[in-house]
């Protein structure tokens, strides 16, 4: 048989399709990926599984953390719960399902899917708004120092910056619809609350890592 991977023998290789036969149709009808960039996105899947437990099948939440900070460059721990909050229920794995989802959004073009991720991850820590309250924790982390005093002027200021950048009606919460329509119109504050996705460079490495071909760098 013609091996999807050469660094898998042919038992390997048939188990695999057996394995993800349906996701890797699922996914190819239903995102940007070919089916072979499907294929190699679960495969790299695959390969973090095996080195669990046999039985599972699965990966664990723990290797997607380490993805986070090695590959990813996310280092917000606060920011990444959020994210598997979104991605999955299961705190100590990661379906296959899970790990498509995250890159299906992570690598997409689509200005308003990434915005309602990011959205989503900014409000999934138990209000499901964006209020003064929520804002003013989020932006605790931007300012640090010995000197109390300035520190709580500083992340004051912030807070009122925002709102009158977001809460286009004034009512004390930015909802999504205004989150989008500021973020549409100025795409770099879409993650004012802290870094969501990897930035251009590190999307490169991802695109070559999983053999993404279609988010290869344009040659000259």
């Amino acid at each position: 048989m013609n091996r999807i991977d050469a660094s898998m023998d042919d038992m390997a290789n048939n188990k695999f399709l057996t394995l993800y036969n349906s996701v890797i149709k699922s996914y190819a009808a239903s995102t940007d990926f070919s089916y072979n960039e499907v294929v190699c996105l679960l495969i790299v899947y695959y390969k973090f599984s095996l080195v669990n437990v046999p039985a599972s099948r699965l990966m664990t939440t723990n290797q997607l953390y380490g993805l986070f900070l090695v590959l990813f460059q996310i280092f917000d721990v606060s920011i990444i719960d959020r994210i598997l909050i979104n991605i999955t229920q299961d705190a100590r794995t990661v379906s296959p399902d899970a790990w498509m989802q995250l890159f299906s959004v992570f690598l997409s073009r689509n200005l308003h899917d990434r915005m309602r991720f990011a959205y989503s991850v900014y409000t999934s820590a138990g209000t499901q708004i964006l209020n003064r309250e929520t804002v003013a924790i989020a932006v605790e982390k931007f300012f640090v120092g010995e000197d109390d005093d300035e520190v709580q002027e500083l992340r004051a200021d912030m807070v009122e910056f925002l709102f009158n950048k977001f809460d286009i009606d004034k009512d004390g919460i930015i909802s999504f619809d205004e989150y989008s329509e500021t973020v549409s119109r100025q795409p770099e504050l879409m993650e004012f609350l802290g870094q969501v996705y990897p930035d251009d460079n590190d999307n490169t490495l991802i695109a070559y890592c999983n053999n993404i071909e279609s988010l290869f760098p344009a040659e000259d």
